[in-house]
């Protein structure tokens, strides 16, 4: 290693007392309501224009329905599925989410046909009770997704639709640089969730046939974002990617760890001005006829 380049030496979480935080989020989208919560729909909303153009591309492959019933799985602060509900005419709306800090800014949206609930997206199951089953940006928090699309196809009624979106760019050198300081800083990292637990493109093409969707729709999308220098991409992967590193860290270990990505960063990405950073996102939409 460069002598150059920051260390985190002076700070390393001991073992002892640790939670160890598996593949989900830390209080976020997709585990149980347990421990803190770590998600801040400010640092999450930072790059709102960029982080909704996928969630509108997914929306447009579904295809139009008479007052659909619809649940978006991950729901976050709510905009956009109060969006979504009045862009398809939905006749009822519901977002889950497992932060209790999304679904306290969710509240604002609420209406008599747009509701919202604190829950784990990974464990969530119904039958036969919705025409459009929605998840976009956060089935990578969870675990073993065969058997969570299968959880979620359960909840669909006849004809109805699935529409899953979920990164795919755990290989960028922003996320490899996350994943190698989390191992100088932690005896026992959180593995990176995309890394973990998202397919490839013809896997979920193979699971959706499984599911019974004879009519798909599977791609692997590169989107083009020109964020204003290369310290822009910090504060983007402090909304999502970095936050699982929040409480196995603790505050003293987050504040360093974060000082040392943004010291690092440049040494990787190059110090530009602007920046451009591709991002590598994975579409799905099934249905059954």
């Amino acid at each position: 290693m460069n002598g150059d380049t920051p260390t985190a030496s002076s700070y390393r979480r001991p073992r002892e007392g640790r939670v160890h935080c598996g593949g989900g989020p830390p209080g976020g989208i997709g585990r149980s309501m347990t421990g803190p919560d770590s998600w801040d729909p400010a640092q999450y909303n930072r790059f709102a224009a960029e982080r909704e153009q996928p969630f509108w591309d997914l929306a447009r492959l579904l295809e139009p329905v008479e007052a659909p019933r619809m649940v978006d799985l991950g729901c976050g602060d709510g905009r956009l599925t109060g969006s979504l509900h009045r862009d398809r005419g939905a006749s009822e709306s519901l977002g889950v989410d497992s932060s209790p800090a999304m679904i306290l800014a969710a509240e604002v949206a609420a209406t008599g046909t747009v509701q919202f609930e604190l829950g784990d997206i990974g464990a969530w199951e119904r039958t036969g009770e919705y025409d459009v089953v929605f998840a976009n940006a956060s089935l990578q928090w969870v675990a073993d997704h065969r058997r969570v699309l299968a959880r979620w196809a359960g909840a669909l009624r006849a004809h109805g639709q699935l529409a899953v979106q979920v990164p795919a760019n755990a290989d960028h050198p922003a996320h490899l640089l996350a994943a190698e300081l989390g191992a100088e800083m932690l005896d026992e990292p959180p593995p990176d969730p995309v890394a973990h637990n998202v397919l490839t493109p013809e896997e979920y093409a193979v699971v959706l046939d499984e599911l019974g969707f004879d009519r798909q729709h599977v791609r692997l999308q590169v989107y083009a974002h020109h964020l204003p220098s290369t310290a822009d991409v910090v504060e983007w992967v402090k909304g999502t990617t970095l936050t699982r590193f929040k409480e196995p860290l603790g505050n003293e270990g987050w504040q360093e760890f974060v000082d040392v990505y943004r010291r690092r960063l440049p040494a990787v990405l190059g110090d530009r001005s602007p920046f451009f950073y591709p991002f590598k996102r994975i579409l799905m939409w099934g249905r059954r006829s």
